[in-house]
């Protein structure tokens, strides 16, 4: 399936493992993660600007850790701070640091785990 996503960059996404906001007919957020056995990994999560800060990606979070039920890890930019908050609210720890991830800027991995 491809979506045109928020940048207006098309992607090809597997709909199973999309969750996403959708008003007015348009994707205002979403959250593309891959389920890896005992875990899952997020792998994009954005929101469009206009709808951030009200909520609506803490919705969207949420639904998707009680839909898994599983442990959750995802690579957030260092300088992240709004989605480093959101996560942290969410019951993830920062476990580890990847120099350079993102194009010289270290990136954070952070995992919530069942107990949490």
């Amino acid at each position: 399936i491809i979506f045109r996503y928020i940048d207006n960059i098309e992607l090809e996404r597997n709909e199973d493992n999309l969750e996403k906001i959708i008003e007015e007919d348009k994707i205002t957020g979403y959250i593309y993660y891959s389920d890896i056995y005992e875990r899952a990994e997020i792998n994009q999560f954005e929101v469009k600007t206009t709808h951030r800060n009200c909520g609506k990606g803490n919705e969207l979070l949420k639904h998707l850790i009680e839909k898994l039920q599983k442990n959750i890890t995802l690579e957030v930019k260092q300088t992240n701070a709004s989605a480093i908050h959101l996560y942290e609210k969410n019951g993830f720890k920062k476990v580890a640091i990847r120099k350079g991830y993102y194009n010289g800027i270290d990136g954070i991995l952070m995992e919530r785990t069942m107990e949490e």
